[in-house]
């Protein structure tokens, strides 16, 4: 991998002279009668972490499969590194980590990295990729007594056996301990300081917001966000109060949610939430004519942002809280 010369906070290289890590220009991809792809756009520079969301159903599949060159689209140009996507990953450019599949249990670690190593011309050494998964102690481990969380730290040591310049990850963390997660993401920061692109999907969020210099939000095919976690979030209108609310009877919470700007209230237990554009008004009306208490005025997070805007055309959420992984 050819080290850059400086990144910037959102990922653009500073005089990186190398051609974008990843160019979709108008690509459209259909399955019969169904167009799961409709003119997509989008441009990744070398050393930007990327996080790819959407429900599912949304197209994110369909346009991984195209960056690896694993489909073709019916319409538009997908260009990876500067090639076409099947010659990017034939030269060991691009390597992806998928959530399963792709081990031989009766193997060890170091057996599997050292069989997946004779399988390219130029390598990374074994030793290097397994201290850099964080799985260096367990090389002697059989791969079907590891845990899920270990078995996906040493899909991503094979992917980073070519040394590639671009890594697509789907779900990269999942089973992995909340250290095996923080030491994951930097490793990955790490790497792309060091000029490596990467693109991830995954279905925790709190990972985008913290670890994505930018995030695309695709939805019916279509990309209908991008941007920082920040500006993400922004366009997400309205912020959420939350109170303990003690003996909150129907007509109370009727009252509630026929407040202007209110557009949504939850009540589980003694705990009120009430989602809306005015809350300055809901926070009056629940201190004058409730027995509220707690108040806290918090805003809009990416969780809303997604759900609001991945909805489809009637209102209703196309995704919920567990199905924002690649389909």
């Amino acid at each position: 991998m050819n080290q850059t010369s400086t990144v910037s906070q959102q990922g653009t290289p500073g005089h990186d002279a190398r051609p974008d890590a990843v160019r979709l220009e108008q690509v459209r991809r259909s399955f019969g009668d169904v167009e799961a792809v409709r003119g997509i756009d989008l441009t990744v520079r070398p050393g930007e972490v990327v996080a790819f969301l959407g429900p599912n159903g949304a197209g994110k599949t369909t346009t991984i499969d195209m960056i690896l060159g694993l489909s073709r689209p019916t319409s538009g140009s997908v260009q990876v590194l500067g090639r076409d996507p099947r010659d990017a990953v034939a030269n060991g450019l691009v390597a992806a980590v998928m959530q399963s599949g792709g081990l031989l249990k009766d193997l060890t670690v170091v057996e599997t990295v050292r069989y997946v190593k004779s399988l390219f011309t130029h390598t990374r050494p074994v030793d290097d990729v397994l201290e850099r998964a964080g799985i260096a102690d367990l090389a002697d481990r059989t791969v079907g007594l590891c845990s899920g969380g270990e078995q996906q730290r040493l899909r991503f040591a094979l992917a980073l056996l070519s040394d590639p310049e671009l890594l697509l990850l789907d779900e990269p963390t999942t089973g992995m301990d909340v250290e095996g997660r923080r030491a994951f993401w930097s490793a990955i920061r790490d790497d792309a300081r060091q000029g490596r692109t990467v693109m991830f999907a995954t279905h925790y969020l709190e990972e985008a917001d913290a670890y994505a210099d930018r995030i695309v939000l695709v939805s019916r095919g279509r990309i209908v966000a991008d941007g920082t976690a920040a500006q993400i979030k922004a366009r997400a209108a309205g912020r959420t109060v939350r109170a303990t609310c003690p003996g909150l009877d129907d007509a109370a919470v009727a009252q509630i949610t026929a407040l202007a700007g209110v557009e949504g209230v939850d009540v589980r237990g003694e705990t009120l939430m009430v989602h809306g554009t005015d809350t300055d008004a809901v926070a009056r009306h629940l201190l004058t004519r409730t027995d509220a208490h707690d108040l806290e005025i918090v805003a809009r997070g990416l969780e809303d942002a997604f759900v609001a805007l991945t909805a489809d055309p009637t209102g209703e959420p196309l995704a919920t809280s567990s199905d924002r992984s690649l389909p």
